[in-house]
């Protein structure tokens, strides 16, 4: 009995040291999601005012002016693009993204010659390395919290000039897109050819230096490198309120179980004490009847 209440004890000791840690880990991840938040939603609104000002531009331009970006061709070979993580941790954060990209390859492609793969983040290159699709990295691109442009351009500007020589004819962004700090959902997002959105700031004209085509063939390719640097803060606030959430179930789980064994151990001990009453109240009673 005295060895099973250690066993008891060493588990509620380690089961506290782990809830300490996947609370010092929840109380991290928030800190991280409120500053991803904030700079996700301020990129998002310069995101909507770049892509109104282009949609302007390709309105006025209008048929005199094309890009390969914004050619449609019969889709022979398709790209496609996952963001996930580096570290786990974050629940079904990576899971989700791996099972979307999976199925959405075994119901449109009969074989690994009509598409390519590429992943920001270490799970997502490890993942398409052992499913064995052909990718287009054969190093991991690493993502650091405070997501950068430059860490994601190389990788951006293959994916568009795959496109631009017809190597590929779409480009389909798969990641998960923040609702909110509750809810995260799988996305598709086909970034190419690029579509061009109607704007309500149709009256707005602007003067071009260089003239109107040469500024078209030099903001569209930057105009897609920032559209999936957007993504990526998107996707990173998903992760960081992915692991929020999942080291809150965390911690909520380790104290259930402390409660728990505490409650065993209690238990125990009583049995314990009560077992040893009884020996000393025998004891006595033959001592009192020999006398």
């Amino acid at each position: 009995m005295a060895n099973s209440l250690r066993e008891v004890k060493v588990r509620i000791s380690s089961t506290q040291s782990t809830a300490q840690i996947t609370k010092a880990m929840y109380m991290v991840s928030q800190s991280k999601v409120k500053k991803a938040e904030k700079t996700y939603k301020s990129y998002k609104d310069f995101m909507q005012r770049i892509s109104s000002m282009i949609s302007q531009i390709l309105a006025k331009a209008g048929d005199d002016v094309s890009h390969p970006l914004l050619a449609k061709r019969e889709v022979h070979k398709t790209a496609y693009f996952i963001i996930t993580s580096d570290r786990g941790l974050a629940g079904a954060y990576n899971s989700s993204i791996f099972k979307a990209l999976a199925d959405k390859i075994k119901e449109t492609h009969k074989s690994n010659d009509e598409f390519i793969t590429g992943a920001v983040g270490k799970q997502g290159f490890s993942f398409l390395k052992r499913m064995g699709y052909p990718m287009i990295n054969d190093s991991p691109v690493f993502v650091r919290d405070d997501v950068q442009f430059v860490d994601i351009e190389p990788l951006a500007k293959q994916f568009i000039n795959l496109y631009i020589d017809k190597e590929i004819d779409k480009l389909v962004i798969i990641y998960n897109h923040y609702v909110n700090s509750l809810t995260q959902e799988i996305k598709f997002e086909e970034l190419l050819p690029m579509v061009k959105v109607d704007t309500e700031y149709k009256n707005i004209d602007y003067v071009y230096e260089s003239g109107i085509e040469k500024t078209v063939n030099l903001i569209l390719s930057m105009y897609a490198k920032d559209m999936i640097y957007g993504i990526i803060l998107d996707s990173k606030t998903s992760e960081h309120s992915a692991r929020m959430n999942s080291m809150k179930s965390a911690t909520d789980n380790a104290e259930e179980i402390i409660g728990k064994l505490q409650l065993l151990y209690n238990r125990a001990r009583q049995n314990v004490v009560t077992t040893e009453l009884i020996d000393i109240i025998g004891g006595a009673n033959a001592i009192g009847g020999d006398e």
